[in-house]
């Protein structure tokens, strides 16, 4: 039963190709554990139902990594990755084009997973890429990391990893969060990394993790496979999850269309990157180029532009809405971020502003992803002003005067002046003659405004 449960696992996980529905996965896992709590001599560590029970932790074990984790040098345009291509050719004294191996450089947590006799043993993270800290409690509760290998396991392999929590699993568990009045998440990273360091791996068990691996870091028994193509391979046959964006490419020009490539499915995926890794793909010119000082010459990250960045808040703007709602916005000290260049953020309602503790002057961190509008993602600790002044919720409406009103229970405060309200009116105009209304094309919100501005429209009837 833990096998056919191992494989249940394997099929959802790494396939993608789930052959029972959850309820009927369910009942097998609760079946297993009944017969293990009938028959506690028979529970096993690598056991599905074993993934949490650990005590609580006094706190981290160093684990030093025999293979350094190593970081990469980082690229953020073509011409750099030519450059990188050239030197490496003329390190390996070769006039061919050489293969490379890309994937996403996921924005999460690198680890380290050692498994012996195909059972894992020891999970740590990355560090100062010589020494980690031991997180095994908190690996094993990961559902989509395999405690025991498939097939043919050798009897020692150490792979490397990155583990993320999914985007959807983000926002479902801040809504949740902040529904039950506790504290949410800054963003996934954030999010990944201190759930791995929970002294309770409870605590880590009810967050939503998952993982990717890309690589082997060393191996026992077996020859390594001999291209970076072929680990991700035989990482997949163990059974081991591994990024179905990986891309074998021919040469440096194809890697510069698989960036580009990634770049447009971006904001699709669920889950955050920040760039492409590249490498060498032959493992023997991998070891032929070596390292320097802590970076590897055989591999390379090509960052895209960042999706969060710091800026100030210059002032908070209150705007209204279609049925009155009062919007603040975020004006902020323009900052680069997201390939553009941000001023305005959402702050959705008061509600918003006081579980930010938010005042203006604060620096703060905000996030932009595709065509998204930024969000204020967290006031930036430690540098408030002495003259920060906090935002209040205005009393009259900043269009047409009449009063603010926010019913008993609500979360949303709205201006009372219905239809007289220009505000109101210019939204209400716009959404009667949009393409899902009445489609009134030519009506845009330049036209719609000067109707509104000049009083020759009063209602939607005076079109």
């Amino acid at each position: 039963m833990r096998a056919e449960i191992h494989h249940h696992n394997y099929c959802y996980h790494v396939l993608d190709a789930p052959e029972i529905s959850d309820a009927d996965y369910d009942a097998l896992f609760d079946e297993l554990q009944a017969l293990e709590q009938a028959h506690p001599d028979l529970i096993t560590p690598d056991s599905p139902t074993q993934r949490v029970g650990a005590a609580p932790l006094d706190g981290f074990a160093q684990v030093r990594h025999e293979v350094p984790m190593l970081s990469l040098e980082k690229a953020t345009l073509v011409e750099e990755l030519e450059d990188w291509d050239r030197r490496n050719r003329k390190l390996l004294d070769q006039e061919a084009a050489l293969a490379y191996s890309c994937e996403p450089k996921i924005d999460g947590v690198a680890v380290s997973l050692l498994y012996e006799s195909g059972r894992l043993v020891r999970a740590a993270t990355r560090g100062d890429g010589t020494t980690g800290e031991d997180i095994t409690a908190n690996v094993r509760t990961i559902s989509a990391l395999p405690l025991k290998l498939r097939g043919n396991p050798p009897p020692m392999i150490e792979v490397r990893g990155e583990i993320y929590m999914p985007i959807a699993a983000f926002n479902a568990f801040n809504e949740a969060a902040a529904a039950n009045g506790e504290r949410t998440l800054v963003n996934p990273r954030n999010g990944a990394s201190g759930s791995l360091r929970q002294l309770d791996p409870k605590v880590t068990a009810a967050r939503p993790l998952n993982f990717f691996c890309y690589g082997i870091g060393q191996i026992g028994g077996e020859a390594m496979p001999s291209t970076q193509s072929e680990q991700v391979m035989h990482l997949r046959e163990l059974g081991l999850r591994t990024n179905p964006n990986f891309r074998a490419c021919k040469d440096i020009a194809a890697c510069a269309e698989y960036v580009d490539w990634l770049q447009t499915r971006r904001d699709a995926l669920d889950y955050e990157i920040d760039g492409v890794v590249i490498k060498v793909d032959d493992v023997e010119a991998q070891q032929r180029l070596g390292t320097l000082t802590r970076r590897p010459r055989w591999a390379i990250a090509f960052k895209y532009p960042a999706q969060e960045a710091t800026t100030r808040l210059l002032d908070v703007e209150f705007q209204v809405g279609r049925t009155g709602a009062i919007t603040p916005v975020a004006r902020l000290e323009p900052v680069f971020v997201g390939g553009v260049t941000v001023s305005n953020a959402t702050l959705h309602n008061m509600d918003e502003i006081r579980r930010l503790d938010l005042r203006i002057g604060d620096s703060v961190l905000i996030h932009r992803a595709g065509d998204v509008i930024p969000k204020v993602m967290q006031v930036v600790p430690g540098k408030r002003p002495r003259n920060a002044r906090a935002v209040e919720l205005p009393a009259s409406c900043p269009v047409c005067g009449a009063d603010v009103i926010q019913p008993e229970g609500e979360v949303v405060a709205r201006c009372s002046g219905g239809i007289s309200c220009p505000a109101q009116r210019v939204q209400a105009l716009l959404h009667f003659g949009s393409r899902l209304a009445l489609d009134i094309q030519g009506l845009g919100e330049r036209i719609v405004q000067q109707l509104v501005d000049q009083e020759l429209v009063q209602t939607v009837a005076d079109l």
